[in-house]
């Protein structure tokens, strides 16, 4: 495939965060995109039961699947059985690339949700359509979406976790190289440009915020807890680097 080539690209969950910033960044490339999702006018979707991707995926060169659930029922459904309800469909469609979303070291961390990301690439990987997984760390606004209601409380009560987060805008442009490429059935991976510790982001966001929120240091037990001390959704060998900091997209008025 021709990086060039005027593409057909569906955008699974096109309309959350990441998704909705890959089909902008594609369609600035040119490349025709439909958006996918169960509230779609155009291309109106249900991952859990397969409705509607038939008609959707006719004609595509390429899927992303940026879909996502954050619910213990809702995410097992849509990101592990709806990733091979999706493949199933690119099958049928002569879909010639899959492009997955998952998360850096989502394997070392052993909570249900990262389990469940792991699950999915499981799938993308055995599945019937040549595949390229894209791993991202943490978005910025990510971790704001944490800060922000905790701040209601007046308490940050906050674990040490070094993290390495990165503007998802970032991220969809190395998902749009990527959807632009032949398939690697393999992983790329996308980092920040600087590992921090959580609570430094906090304050940070604090700053920012002109908020007298208390910070309350806690202490996370257990493996979960050593994972994120050691720094385990963090990495040294990105493919892809983010340039924006967290503090530098804070001050950008996000």
């Amino acid at each position: 495939m021709n990086a060039q080539e005027n593409l057909t690209v569906a955008v699974a969950g096109g309309t959350g965060t990441l998704g909705r910033a890959v089909a902008e960044e594609l369609r600035g490339r040119g490349h025709r995109v439909r958006v996918l999702s169960r509230r779609s006018a155009e291309y109106p979707v249900d991952l859990t039961t397969g409705e509607g991707l038939a008609e959707a995926l006719a004609g595509c060169d390429v899927v992303v699947d940026a879909s996502n659930s954050t619910s213990p029922k809702g995410a097992k459904a849509t990101l592990v059985d709806g990733a091979r309800m999706l493949l199933a469909a690119e099958e049928r469609a002569g879909v010639g690339h899959h492009v997955g979303i998952s998360i850096v070291g989502c394997e070392k961390v052993p909570i249900g949700y990262y389990r469940t990301k792991v699950a999915q690439e499981g799938v993308v990987e055995s599945g019937p359509v040549d595949w390229t997984t894209v791993r991202a760390t943490q978005f910025h606004e990510l971790v704001a979406g944490v800060l922000a209601p905790l701040a209601r409380s007046g308490l940050h009560p906050l674990p040490k976790a070094r993290l390495q987060p990165v503007a998802s805008v970032e991220v969809a442009h190395a998902v749009a190289d990527v959807a632009e490429r032949p398939a690697l059935r393999g992983r790329v991976e996308v980092a920040g440009p600087e590992i921090v510790d959580l609570r430094d982001l906090a304050l940070q966001w604090r700053a920012a915020h002109r908020s007298r929120v208390l910070p309350v240091p806690v202490v996370l037990p257990g493996t979960v807890g050593r994972a994120l001390r050691a720094g385990a959704l963090t990495t040294d060998r990105a493919d892809v680097r983010g340039t924006t900091t967290f503090g530098q997209w804070l001050m950008a008025g996000r």
